[in-house]
Parts: C-alpha cells; sequence; structure tokens
C-alpha cells in the first residue's frame, strides 16, 4: 500500500496555522524503530520543502518588485509572523532527531552529514536569537529596497545602475566618464544611510554570536555555515596565495590595458572599455533573445536525452505566467542575481538584470549552472541533501562559465568578438580571485573588531584594496575608493558568503584544464556525476567525486592562475 503524503498538497506553508499542526505531530509521533525513524526523516523534509518554497515564492515576487507595496508587505508580514515561530519550532524537531539518530543509528555513510548538520544547528540555538534573526531579515529587504530605487539620468532617460553598464563600456571616455561618475554620485547619495544600516547589522551579529556563546561574529559565521573542513587559517593563507600569484597577474592585465589604451594612468571608468578601441560586446538584445541563444549553447554542450540541454528547456521563457526565468533589468528590481530552488515542486527560478552586455551573459550561464545542480539531484528524497555546501554549489555555476566558452559563437558570429569574450573571461578570473581576496579579509577584519568606525572601516578597506586592488588612478575621488565596498551585495544580505567563490572558482578551474587535457565530454561527466551527490557526502569528497582536490592554497591557485594565463596569451582577438 502505497505511503499517503504527510503534507498537503497544496499547502500555504506561508501562513502559520498550516505549519504548525504539522510540526506538532512530528514532535509528537511514536518512533520505535530505525525504519520509523527514516520515515520520520522523510516526512519531515516534506515539510521542510514546502516551507522553503513558500518563503521562495514570496521573496522571488519582492526582489522582482521591490517598489510593489503589496509584494514588499506580503514578505514583510511573513518575516515579522512565520519565522520567528518557525525558528523555536525547528529547534524542537532537531533536538528530537539528535536524540533519534542516538536511539536508532542508521546507516553512517547516508545519515553522517545530515545528523552532523542537525546536530551543529541544535548546539547554535539560542531562544534569544530568534528576534535577532528576523530584525536581519528585515533590514536585509530595507537594504534591498535602497538598491532597487537607485537609478540616474542619463542619455535622456531615467536608467537603473544595471543598464548603465553599456555606457561604461562606451569607447568615448568622457561618455564613460560622465557613466561612472553618474553611477558613482548615485551610490555615495546613499553611503550614509548604508552605512548606519550596515553598523546596525554589524552589532545585531556580533549579539547573535555572543548570545550562542562565541567570541565573535566571525567564529560564530563559520559554524553556523557548516564550515566543517577549512578554517579561518585556510582563508588567510588564500589571501595570501592570491597577494603573491593573482595580484602580480593583475597588475600586468592592467598594465597592458593601460598601455593599449595610451594613457598615463587607469582611471575606475577605464577598467571596462575594451582596450584596442572596439565597441562594446552585444551577445544578445534583450532576455528572450538572450534566453534562445542560451538554449542553443546548452543543445551542443550536452545534448543528450535528459542531459542540460533538456534541463535548460525546462525552464520555460522569460516572463510568462508561472516562468521560470525574471531576466531583463527595470527600475525596481531587486540588484544582482541569483537561482532559488522551489523544493516542494522542484523547479529552479533564475533571477538576473540583464542590460545586453557580455557579463549579462555569464550570469545567465552561471545561474544555469546552478539549476541544472539542482536539477540533477531533485530526486534525493531528503530536502537537506539537495542543498550542497555553497563552496560546491559554486563549482556547479562557475563551470558552466568556461565549459561554455567553446559555443559561444552562439552569441558572437565574429572569431575576433568571441576571442574578446574569451579574454574578458579569462581577465575576469583574475580580476574576481582578487576581489574575492579582498572582500573575505574585509569580513574578518569587521566582524573581528565590531566596534570600529566609520573612518577605521573605510580605512581598512584603503589598505586591502592597496593589497588587492588593481593599479587604478583614484585621483580626487577619495569618497568613491572609500566606499566601493558598499558595491557589494553579500556584505549586507549574506556575510561570509564569498570566500566561497574564489574556492568554487579554483574547482571550476580544475574541470577546465580537465576539458582541455581529456575533453569536454569526460569533464561533464566528472561534473554531473558529483552534482548529483548534492549534499548528501561532506565537502572534500564532493570535490574528489569532480576529480578534484579541495585545496586553495599557493600550490593550486600558482598553477592554475599559470594556465589561465598562458591560455589568454593564446586568444586571438
Amino acid at each position: 500500500m502505497a505511503h499517503q503524503p504527510f503534507v498537503p498538497n497544496p499547502l500555504d506553508a506561508s501562513r502559520w496555522e498550516n505549519i504548525e499542526p504539522l510540526g506538532r505531530a512530528l514532535l509528537e509521533r511514536q518512533v520505535n524503530s530505525p525504519a520509523e525513524f527514516e520515515r520520520w526523516l522523510l516526512d519531515r523534509s516534506e515539510l521542510d520543502a514546502a516551507c522553503a518554497e513558500s518563503r521562495a515564492i514570496l521573496s522571488i515576487a519582492m526582489t522582482c518588485q521591490t517598489d510593489d507595496p503589496e509584494k514588499a508587505g506580503a514578505y514583510s508580514r511573513y518575516i515579522e509572523e512565520v519565522p520567528p515561530r518557525l525558528r523555536p519550532l525547528a529547534f524542537e524537531l532537531d533536538t528530537k532527531q539528535v536524540a533519534l539518530h542516538a536511539k536508532f543509528p542508521l546507516d553512517r555513510r547516508r545519515y553522517e552529514v545530515l545528523e552532523r548538520s542537525v546536530r551543529t544547528d541544535v548546539e547554535l540555538f539560542r531562544a534569544e536569537n530568534v528576534p535577532l534573526m528576523t530584525e536581519l531579515e528585515q533590514k536585509g529587504q530595507e537594504f534591498q529596497k535602497i538598491a532597487g530605487a537607485m537609478t540616474v539620468q542619463f542619455d535622456g532617460q531615467e536608467r537603473t545602475l544595471p543598464q548603465m553598464a553599456p555606457y561604461l563600456q562606451s569607447t568615448d571616455r568622457s561618455v564613460r566618464e560622465s557613466a561612472w561618475r553618474g553611477v558613482n554620485d548615485r551610490r555615495l547619495r546613499d553611503k550614509e544611510t548604508l552605512d548606519s544600516l550596515f553598523d546596525a547589522m554589524i552589532a545585531t551579529r556580533n549579539r547573535v554570536a555572543l548570545n550562542a556563546g562565541f567570541e565573535n561574529y566571525r567564529d560564530y559565521a563559520f559554524r553556523s555555515m557548516r564550515r566543517f573542513d577549512y578554517t579561518p587559517k585556510h582563508c588567510e593563507t588564500f589571501h595570501d596565495a592570491v597577494e603573491k600569484h593573482v595580484v602580480p597577474a593583475l597588475c600586468r592585465m592592467s598594465d597592458r590595458r593601460r598601455q593599449n589604451l595610451s594613457l598615463t594612468s587607469l582611471r575606475p571608468w577605464d577598467m571596462s572599455v575594451d582596450e584596442k578601441g572596439r565597441p562594446p560586446l552585444k551577445p544578445f538584445t534583450d532576455g528572450g533573445d538572450l534566453l534562445q541563444r542560451s538554449r542553443r549553447v546548452f543543445a551542443r554542450l550536452d545534448p543528450s536525452p535528459g542531459g542540460l540541454n533538456d534541463m535548460f528547456r525546462s525552464l520555460g521563457d522569460n516572463g510568462t505566467p508561472g516562468m521560470c526565468l525574471d531576466l531583463d533589468a527595470r527600475k525596481g528590481k531587486a540588484p544582482g542575481g541569483y537561482q532559488e530552488m522551489l523544493h516542494r515542486s522542484r523547479r529552479p527560478f533564475i533571477f538576473m538584470n540583464a542590460a545586453s552586455v557580455h557579463s549579462d551573459m555569464e550570469t545567465l550561464v552561471h545561474e544555469a549552472g546552478h539549476a541544472f545542480h539542482s536539477l540533477l539531484c531533485r530526486d534525493e528524497p531528503l530536502v537537506a541533501y539537495r542543498e550542497a555546501p555553497i563552496e560546491f554549489c559554486e563549482v556547479a555555476s562557475m563551470s558552466m562559465q568556461i565549459l561554455t566558452m567553446p559555443l559561444w559563437d552562439e552569441y558572437y558570429r565574429s572569431p575576433s568578438d568571441r576571442g574578446r569574450a574569451a579574454k574578458a573571461h579569462y581577465e575576469r578570473v583574475i580580476t574576481i580571485l582578487a576581489w574575492i581576496a579582498q572582500m573575505d579579509a574585509f569580513q574578518h577584519w569587521i566582524y573581528l573588531n565590531p566596534k570600529h568606525t566609520h573612518d577605521e572601516r573605510n580605512a581598512h578597506w584603503l589598505h586591502l584594496d592597496a593589497r588587492f586592488g588593481p593599479p587604478i588612478d583614484w585621483s580626487g575621488l577619495a569618497d568613491a575608493r572609500a566606499w566601493q565596498w558598499q558595491r557589494q551585495l553579500h556584505l549586507f544580505l549574506h556575510p561570509f558568503y564569498f570566500i566561497e567563490y574564489g574556492i568554487a572558482q579554483l574547482g571550476a578551474l580544475g574541470l577546465w584544464l580537465h576539458s582541455l587535457e581529456k575533453g569536454t565530454a569526460s569533464a561533464l561527466e566528472r561534473y554531473k556525476r558529483a552534482m548529483r551527490l548534492g549534499g548528501s557526502r561532506p565537502l572534500p569528497e564532493l570535490f574528489e567525486a569532480a576529480g578534484l582536490p579541495f585545496d586553495f592554497g599557493e600550490a593550486t591557485v600558482s598553477r592554475l592562475i599559470g594556465a589561465v594565463e598562458t591560455e589568454m596569451a593564446k586568444v586571438q582577438d
């Protein structure tokens, strides 16, 4: 006889009165055997998936239109009413689950990751932190509203900051300087507001850490983010490796740019323009065109039945009802891009701000990688295992950016443009690794010194910019340089979520090197084998499944950056 679903379908899990009876039923259920424990785990997973999906739907609606009072209000009401009640209930369920693991030991290989994670959550939970978490979520929504409202008047109309990207690539230096200054001046108008908001976030996060028995938020964050396989010391080793091997490459790259542009020094508005004076790359016209071109890329990359081609087509069309994609930039839309898995229906959603520039194409391919990861492990019964550690999730996305490069003729018919695009990607790899090290080191300092002043914060940022940043002439732009850090939404929304990009970038480069040596098909086989594991194995084993070392020290950084510079030198653009 088939098992009856524990959670009704549909269930509006954005309402507490629909969640609580199911949670209480799990708490009160008698579990008398390992088999009954496994059934309990599956039923809890079903409830967790429903809760996650209801929250995701509200969050997606809010980020797609931050200036819609109804959507913003619905998300605010949810944040105020449900998580403060759900977190204590989850703690009770976690506590029961830990006890059941002890009473009915299950297959260690299957359940060790889950047991370790839940035990950690129990250890970290403090009732007094529940309202603080709600406060942080409300402040995160406030940040998104501020950022989503940033527009500038330029070239005869109001434009969002993402829509200014093409002007920053103009071959007319006066145009791109004017565009850069317009964007920068708009950001600086809110610098005090964002400073104050960030101060409040830092103070609240520090209280959360102290309440949980930690000396600082950094150490709490490492534990709460389940960083079982590396420590702050490993991050410092990565910072040093980047300083030693990536920053010199960044300086060499910048000096070539300066020479090709015939400049005595590079200014901030000189960093996106084509250094040979060619017009900006235009890989697509709008979100619909970007989607169609990307479909052809994945059809060629992996046309096998059930492969990446079929997965990407399953996402549907841009901007249609019930859509899985919202690609175009517009006023009121939150900044950035993301992929969100709707865990009950097991459908991914991709959000971005396309403005018809090269980086937008890479953003869609990147987020498609996250969607592939979600779809490759969608049949996993436990929702906890359908989410991998972020360090490996980003391998899924970054690998797609670099493995699709030979197929970028779908975006660029001209061999010269394809060469430019490939070179831009290699340059982006070098640039982003340096930025990651700078941003991660900044966060370590911030949360080890939570009572710092604004002047001290900016001074430390300038110190790190001198250590990791490219050689840019900032004369006359002291404020712009000092407040660069406010560009990075992760600082406000996802503290300490940034080193993951560095670890994953090295993993993606490892798969890319394998593709050069053994072919794309072999690299894709490794990719899919590892992604199907979801989060069911520890982080080093996920890397191992993809044939990659879990290492981000000097030897790995040196080897991979050397390969990037070698391949970049071969590009004909």
